[in-house]
């Protein structure tokens, strides 16, 4: 099948384009980008009149945990290991598969609709998780999650083998899910660690969210820096490193020698306490950082326009420096920069020639986004999940004119508080 996009405003996030070109074709054959031209006259099967509209890449959420759409708004007044101990792992303990399902589903939809095209997961019973992203459309990193500290514990390596073994979807790929070096001990991490690089697989690990965590982790492991961990363990892996809020300059210039990309949750620090992840100075260091949004039950929603915006604000406010993180940059936290923490820049992340379609188109024509007088700071800033008009994954057009076929939203949401219902008693 053709797609052709006419007379779009293109942000290709592509370097070696402008940044910003006006009246551009996109052709779409099947999966993949195959021309982006001025006046492309090819024959298609669909074609979307773009004319005004904004085209760029889907989002990119680095770090969150889409089964727990259902725990939105349980945090308010909890310290976080307090919230999760007193909270969500009890009513966790009373899901059923089914309500994975459910609660996925839920997540899917408000990423599409958000602008989010793919998404890096962390949680349990994943064959839902996978289901519900297959149904959707979503592009869909995974895992299981990996915890323990006895050799039983193992069996959970081997679950995430057959995981893998079992899908083979173009849309679904894998990590190595460590939750935390403070949910595990070293045996069982270098454990995980072997299994990654015997699949080469990327790692995708909670680290450094609060004090506490890190305190924990200078105890359990005998180091002065949970860095150190890092340097001593993960030398040979792709890590994408969840949170990192409790680091300080040295801890930083170490992890540079690593290869470590940080997948940046500042609306969920910012709820549970944690505080601000020094975000500029890790940029200055040439970290790459990406952006996610965590699960609902810390961060409230998925859209990650709310995330570009807090990011960019937080960084300017604590370094009292305005030129702090340009919005372009902030863009490319969310769009390529995601894509390299996944691995798959190859793949998406920008609009080019030989990637794979994942694209969205916005529209601005909006009270709060006009006049336009600045295209990256009027999205970053004014922008929201509500102004994705079009959604196309993998070359499939997931939501047109707002509406995603094929999806009982009300069913959905009401199988959803049935679940809170049950097993919050």
């Amino acid at each position: 099948m053709k797609t052709l996009i006419k007379k779009c405003n293109l942000i290709s996030m592509d370097e070696n384009r402008e940044k910003y070109e006006e009246t551009i074709d996109i052709l779409i054959e099947d999966k993949k980008i195959v021309k982006i031209e001025k006046y492309i006259k090819e024959k298609a099967d669909k074609t979307i009149d773009a004319t005004g509209k904004v085209i760029m890449p889907g989002l990119i959420n680095t770090h969150s945990h889409i089964s727990m759409s259902i725990f939105r708004e349980t945090v308010d007044g909890y310290k976080t290991q307090d919230w999760l101990k007193e909270k969500i792992w009890p009513m966790e303990d009373k899901l059923q598969e089914n309500d994975i399902y459910w609660a996925t589903l839920l997540s899917c939809i408000e990423m599409i609709k958000t602008g989010t095209t793919t998404v890096n997961d962390m949680y349990f019973m994943t064959d839902k998780i996978i289901e519900a992203a297959l149904k959707s459309g979503i592009r869909l990193q995974t895992t299981r999650t990996l915890m323990g500290y006895e050799e039983k514990d193992e069996e959970r390596i081997k679950e995430l083998e057959e995981l893998i073994e079992r899908y083979k979807q173009d849309t679904i790929s894998f990590n190595v899910g460590i939750h935390g070096l403070y949910t595990s001990n070293e045996k069982y991490v270098k454990k995980c660690i072997q299994f990654a690089r015997e699949k080469k697989l990327p790692v995708h690990m909670h680290f450094c969210e609060n004090e506490q965590e890190r305190e924990d982790i200078k105890k359990a492991y005998n180091v002065k820096s949970p860095v150190e961990v890092i340097n001593r363990n993960f030398s040979e892996t792709h890590n994408i490193l969840a949170h990192s809020v409790k680091l300080n300059i040295e801890d930083i210039k170490q992890l540079k020698k690593t290869n470590s990309y940080i997948s940046h949750c500042p609306i969920s620090n910012l709820k549970l306490g944690c505080g601000v992840a020094k975000i500029e100075e890790m940029l200055e260091n040439d970290i790459c950082v990406s952006l996610g949004t965590d699960g609902q039950g810390s961060g409230s929603n998925l859209d990650m326009f709310e995330t570009m915006k807090f990011t960019a604000l937080l960084q300017k406010g604590i370094n009292e420096n305005p030129e702090v993180l340009p919005a372009y940059e902030v863009l490319k936290m969310a769009t390529i920069n995601g894509a390299k923490a996944l691995r798959l820049d190859k793949e998406i992340g920008s609009i080019e020639v030989g990637k794979k379609a994942d694209i969205i188109m916005l529209n601005l024509d909006d009270i709060l986004t006009q006049p336009i007088n600045n295209i990256f700071a009027e999205i970053v800033y004014n922008a929201k999940g509500t102004n994705v008009e079009t959604a196309i994954i993998n070359g499939n057009i997931v939501m047109e004119n707002g509406k995603i076929d094929g999806i009982e939203e009300n069913k959905i949401i009401n199988k959803c508080n049935d679940i809170i219902a049950r097993i919050s008693k």
